[in-house]
């Protein structure tokens, strides 16, 4: 169980609980009911009704449940590469090719199946940037529902960066932008297209790196989060990324992965930036050389 836990000042004084908790705290109205009702949000140690006033110095504490998963995920004891954990939440670097989650045709082989047996059998796995399994790099993700409400905040503001690393085909000059709107290809399809109608705004920073083999390295900045979004920007422009099966061509040097990886990762939490970083993998380093 996670506890959140702050003390009322002068300033909170005559305040009422649920004000505190919902505003400073950032719990939203429906977890603020749920633990409410459970006894779970507590004044100087007793259970507190959602309308008590507090006085300065109030300790205010609101006790996270564990969770159970919507469906048991089978453990797998392989390696996992935790770069950064703390009791709200942690950093990974994944490899690649490893998809990220079970699903109903595949319930072993994934990165949530290595969690679950790092993290124990209340684990739920709360992904807050997901990687393709053919990406490799950065990921984020909650330890519980309050954490991954705020991270969910922050995901598509400044406050919380993204930056890849990918080899694409052909020579690329200097700094540009891909703004170019992002659609489903059709309802039978994994693919997606830009499409000036039907997509989403989807922009996309790049920045030449280096060149070697008829090939540009780019450092690439994400504005937005779509599916498949460097890559089908990539493919767009004609410069797809190397090795992508799906929207370029598929190289025998790269087999299940193609070259992008999650170089950078930035985030705010409690007041405090944080920053982590991830090197280029060697396979995609060699892209580059004769």
């Amino acid at each position: 169980m996670s506890i959140l836990r702050a003390v009322a000042g002068e300033k909170d004084a005559g305040r009422k609980l649920k004000y505190f908790v919902r505003g400073d705290l950032g719990v939203s109205y429906t977890q603020f009911s749920s633990l409410k009702m459970s006894g779970g949000v507590r004044v100087n140690g007793e259970a507190a009704l959602a309308n008590t006033l507090l006085n300065a110095g109030d300790v205010v504490e609101v006790f996270w449940p564990e969770d159970a998963p919507a469906q048991a995920v089978a453990p797998e004891f392989l390696p996992v590469n935790v770069v950064f954990e703390s009791d709200d939440f942690y950093i990974l670097d994944k490899p690649a090719p490893l998809p990220c989650q079970c699903s109903q045709r595949q319930t072993t082989g994934a990165l949530e199946n290595r969690l679950a047996a790092r993290f124990g059998e209340h684990f739920v796995f709360r992904p807050l940037n997901r990687l393709d399994k053919g990406t490799s790099g950065l990921m984020c993700a909650a330890k519980h529902a309050h954490a991954c409400q705020l991270l969910q905040k922050e995901l598509h503001t400044g406050g919380f960066c993204r930056e890849y690393l990918a080899v694409v085909e052909g020579i690329v000059e200097g700094e540009f932008t891909v703004d170019a709107p992002i659609a489903k290809e059709d309802a039978a399809s994994v693919r997606r297209v830009v499409d000036r109608k039907r997509g989403r705004p989807s922009v996309t920073h790049a920045r030449a790196v280096e060149h070697g083999n008829g090939r540009t390295l780019l450092r690439l900045r994400l504005e937005t989060g779509r599916t498949h979004q460097i890559r089908v920007h990539m493919a767009h422009i004609g410069h797809p990324v190397a090795g992508d099966f799906l929207y370029g061509r598929e190289d025998a040097a790269l087999p299940g992965r193609f070259a992008l990886h999650s170089a950078y990762l930035a985030l705010d939490w409690n007041g405090e930036r944080m920053a982590w970083e991830s090197p280029l993998p060697e396979e995609l380093k060699a892209l580059l050389r004769p």
